[in-house]
């Protein structure tokens, strides 16, 4: 069994896309993942498969169209690969708060960082299939244009370590 971390997009943010995560976390068992554990109301699941993660992540978006009636996206990350992400973080200087990972389903395209504008200082980085963003005097105030990261999400730091420790721990079950 693989521990998987599934982070959907645009779920219970900015009072769009309401999802309980009991719900979440039904809609994962009856998709047959194991070991659900959900963390903050975002959209983000902890849990185990047999399946490889392109099929995992299939079935969980066709769970959540069926439920919702409309598209959630979804990244797909083994527990490994979170915790390789998060060690990756080029930032590790920067306020955890405030420094982002906007996952992504390939690896962003090479132009990423010339695309982008970060007129507020924002500093920026490429991963595997990450794009590394510290914000500096915050989200809520930047002026940031990352037109490559329009088709993942983002979590702070802080949630990705503890979703790599929740990870962990399912992984040890």
């Amino acid at each position: 069994m693989t521990a998987y971390v599934a982070l959907l997009r645009a779920v219970n943010v900015g009072g769009t896309g309401a999802l309980a995560m009991a719900e979440l976390r039904r809609l994962c068992e009856a998709a047959g993942f194991a070991a659900v554990r959900t963390y903050i109301a975002s959209g983000n699941v902890v849990f185990t498969s047999p399946l490889d993660a392109a099929t995992v992540k299939r079935r969980l978006e066709e769970a959540l169209q069926v439920s919702t009636g409309r598209q959630v996206s979804v990244a797909v990350r083994t527990a490994a690969e979170l915790a390789a992400a998060l060690a990756a973080n080029p930032f590790a200087d920067a306020p955890p708060s405030t420094t982002v990972l906007h996952f992504l389903d390939a690896p962003p395209q090479a132009d990423t960082l010339e695309r982008a504008v970060a007129p507020d200082g924002e500093r920026l980085a490429l991963g595997a299939r990450e794009i590394y963003v510290a914000y500096g005097a915050g989200m809520g105030r930047s002026r940031l244009k990352l037109p490559s990261a329009a088709e993942g999400t983002a979590r702070n730091v802080n949630t990705v370590a503890k979703l790599v420790a929740m990870a962990a721990e399912v992984s040890a079950a």
